[in-house]
């Protein structure tokens, strides 16, 4: 019988991995991440955090930039990180880049009464895209309104089926400290789950859908959005599953250190790298994916080790 999670014993999470499996990833060094690499899965480093962020933005340009009359291609893009939004802006109006054949999907969205927040929600992350990016893209180069997606609770299968009618190049993303990518977070552990989670291939099986959120990634939204205050956070979101990940191309992780920590990072990593899925760890899952890479900004790995203040 698996572990009892140490974090919220009615959830799934990395807590109830077998203990070998956290130690060996707890006690690499910033060289062994380095050798993580293998076939399908790249771990890339930066040593600066301008080198990291424009990277990340050049991922929109180099999607954006295959976008034909024939062919619309574009990415799926997170918030958090956000850093890198008003870079893609101002590359695209120095370049002249038209976005008339480029999309756009942001990958989630919190949902409040079973419906997602409006576009004026402060937590909005549609508005956070909008203000951050699009908005600020020159009209003569503007992305069709039409072609940029957002995840809707009444339009789910209309959000679902744009990945298989337009190019999806990239998947971008970040790690939540419940090792998520979008809100694709652990399972409770109740019902036909309560014993052991959802196996690599159940969880495969899910689309966009909403979700109910772990306990852990309320108290990181909290931290990072609201100041600390959990009780501002939507205990549920629409998010993009497996199946549309599965759709993209190439899925790039941006793992700046402050999202997640380094223990996190080095988990992650190690499981895909050794191609170990649990879905208690979500985001070891893209083991599975045939082309995943992790890009970590150096500083920003820190150490696993003991250290009192």
């Amino acid at each position: 019988m698996r572990r009892i999670s140490k974090i919220a014993p009615q959830w799934w999470d990395y807590t109830t991995l077998d203990e070998e499996i956290l130690r060996d990833a707890a006690k690499l060094t910033v060289k062994d991440v380095e050798q993580l690499s293998r076939p399908g899965f790249t771990v890339k480093f930066y040593d600066t955090r301008e080198s990291f962020y424009l990277a990340e933005a050049l991922e929109y340009i180099h999607a954006w930039k295959q976008a034909t009359d024939s062919e619309p291609a574009g990415i799926v893009g997170p918030i958090g990180p956000t850093e890198q939004l008003p870079l893609v802006a101002q590359i695209v109006n120095e370049i002249g880049l038209n976005l008339k054949n480029a999309h756009f999907w942001g990958m989630d969205e919190w949902v409040i009464d079973g419906k997602e927040v409006s576009i004026e929600h402060p937590l909005s992350f549609a508005k956070a895209d909008m203000d951050l990016c699009f908005n600020r893209i020159d009209r003569k180069y503007a992305m069709p309104e039409e072609n940029i997606h957002f995840p809707s609770v009444d339009k789910i299968e209309e959000y679902s089926k744009s990945y298989d009618e337009i190019r999806v190049v990239l998947m971008q993303g970040g790690q939540g400290e419940v090792k998520h990518w979008a809100f694709n977070d652990p399972f409770k552990r109740e019902g036909k789950y309560k014993d052991n989670p959802p196996t690599p291939e159940e969880y495969l099986k899910l689309k966009t859908r909403v979700v109910d959120l772990h306990p852990m990634t309320l108290i990181q939204n909290a931290r990072t959005s609201a100041g600390g205050v959990v009780s501002d956070i939507p205990t549920q979101a629409i998010t993009v599953g497996p199946v549309e990940t599965w759709k993209a191309e190439k899925v790039s992780i941006w793992h700046y250190g402050n999202h997640d920590n380094p223990f996190g990072i080095r988990l992650t990593a190690f499981m895909i790298s050794k191609k170990i899925p649990d879905s208690s760890v979500p985001m070891s899952l893209l083991a599975l994916h045939p082309n995943v890479q992790f890009n970590i900004y150096r500083p920003g790995l820190g150490e696993v080790a003991v250290e009192m203040h």
